[in-house]
């Protein structure tokens, strides 16, 4: 049965790429974040598009919980509008306490970063260690060379098909949340084969 969502944590950049369409549906998920009544947790920043997922949902009456390291908040500019704002030691602390707060966790377009955090979290879910969701806004089709690439390994045996579909997505904000809300853990075995040890 799905988990009642409170808080979804979004991980994007902190540039804001090169198109007016990543801003604007960053700015889209903040406020749909809002509108629903749930709290928005991310990285604290207030520039790229970290900043117009906060902006957005601050623009419609959300409430917005950041968690930033000491040593990005001067590069990061740390977002002072914020409800909370967190200052962390390290990345570690970062992504631990952004998953502790969460209920769910939404990808917007973004570098090594946001591909690291939200892979992260997808691992964690498939070694059992969470059943929350884990959705990504497919921009513009941003994330469509990643989503070949996990199928391509399905086929080769690297990642199990149900793994895989844990795996949300939407382009649109509203649909990706709608998933994330009714989302259901299935229990898997992580490993594939038996040659491990």
């Amino acid at each position: 049965m799905a988990s009642p969502l409170r808080s979804i944590c979004v991980f994007c950049g902190s540039s804001r790429g090169a198109h007016p369409a990543y801003v604007e549906a960053a700015t889209a998920v903040g406020r749909t974040l809002a509108e629903r009544g749930l709290t928005m947790v991310y990285g604290g920043g207030r520039v790229g598009l970290m900043g117009a997922t906060a902006d957005g949902a601050l623009a419609a009456g959300g409430r917005v919980h950041g968690v930033i390291p000491t040593a990005l908040l001067a590069r990061e500019l740390g977002h002072h509008g914020l409800a909370q704002l967190d200052e962390v030691n390290s990345m570690h602390e970062r992504k631990a306490r952004m998953a502790e707060l969460s209920d769910g966790f939404i990808a917007l377009p973004g570098g090594a970063g946001t591909l690291e955090e939200i892979a992260e979290v997808w691992t964690w879910a498939q070694l059992g260690l969470h059943g929350k969701p884990i959705g990504f806004l497919n921009v513009a089709g941003y994330f469509d060379g990643l989503f070949a690439f996990v199928d391509h390994a399905v086929a080769e045996a690297f990642i199990k098909p149900a793994h895989a579909a844990m795996l949300l997505r939407s382009a649109r904000p509203a649909p990706l949340i709608d998933a994330l809300a009714a989302y259901t853990p299935a229990p898997t075995e992580k490993w594939i084969g038996r040659d491990q040890t």
